[in-house]
């Protein structure tokens, strides 16, 4: 059984639903990704999951523990950790300012995770009594990933963590997602360059209109034809 899983989830916003019995789930030490057109629900259904939108129906599960009726500040000290895709760092705090505020609920002595951090993203170690405002786009979502580090989370959720980063920034980004992963942190994200995020994916979900359209490993993703011709441009 995954560790953490969203099952069966609808729901949406006034009376709307924008998810129709979506499930997505995720193992320890595994990165899933979501993928799809927009509009798709894709962003919604991490909401969902971490408690930013009330389910209609569905439930959600960390491990044996059911949180379908947790706050997302709940959810986090549960073990979830979440980087939206915008307004994800403090940008007049220094970058270990930041990670500190990461360890909000946290009462021991955090600084091996902080070295940890700064381990994983070398050069925030470099920049850490730097403003994070004043870093490149690609280092302030390796603060936004490292802030949520610093919780100790079992899962990690990324919503578009490459957008509107270059092309060599994401490969870079996308390696240390890996890292985190192979730490034995569950990876969840959802990203909008769908053939290099299935191409690290142990496994991959396609949802159109709110659905379950495709779910496989992100390998036999990126090699079946209906999903490369409708969704990854050919």
């Amino acid at each position: 059984m995954s560790f953490l899983i969203g099952e069966g989830m609808t729901g949406g916003y006034g009376g709307a639903d924008i998810l129709h019995d979506c499930t997505i789930s995720v193992d320890k030490g595994e990165v899933a990704v979501i993928v799809g057109p927009n509009g798709a629900g894709k962003s919604t259904a991490m909401k969902a999951i971490f408690g930013m939108l009330n389910l209609r129906e569905g439930a959600v599960r960390l491990g044996e523990r059911a949180i379908t009726g947790m706050t997302p500040q709940e959810r986090v000290r549960a073990g979830m950790g979440f980087v939206p895709q915008t307004g994800n760092v403090f940008r007049t705090l220094t970058v270990q300012e930041n990670l500190e505020m990461g360890a909000f609920i946290r009462d021991d002595d955090f600084s091996d995770t902080m070295e940890q951090v700064f381990s994983l993203f070398p050069v925030l170690a470099e920049k850490r009594r730097q403003p994070a405002g004043e870093l490149s786009g690609g280092q302030r979502q390796q603060v936004a990933v490292g802030r949520a580090l610093m919780t100790r989370p079992d899962v990690l959720m990324l919503d578009e963590p490459t957008a509107g980063v270059s092309p060599i920034v994401m490969d870079d980004l996308f390696d240390k997602i890996i890292d985190v992963a192979n730490t034995g942190i569950a990876i969840l994200m959802v990203e909008q360059n769908a053939r290099q995020a299935l191409a690290i994916a142990d496994k991959g979900y396609v949802l159109v209109q709110g659905r379950n359209r495709f779910t496989d490993t992100g390998e036999a993703l990126l090699a079946n034809p209906e999903v490369r011709r409708s969704f990854l441009g050919g």
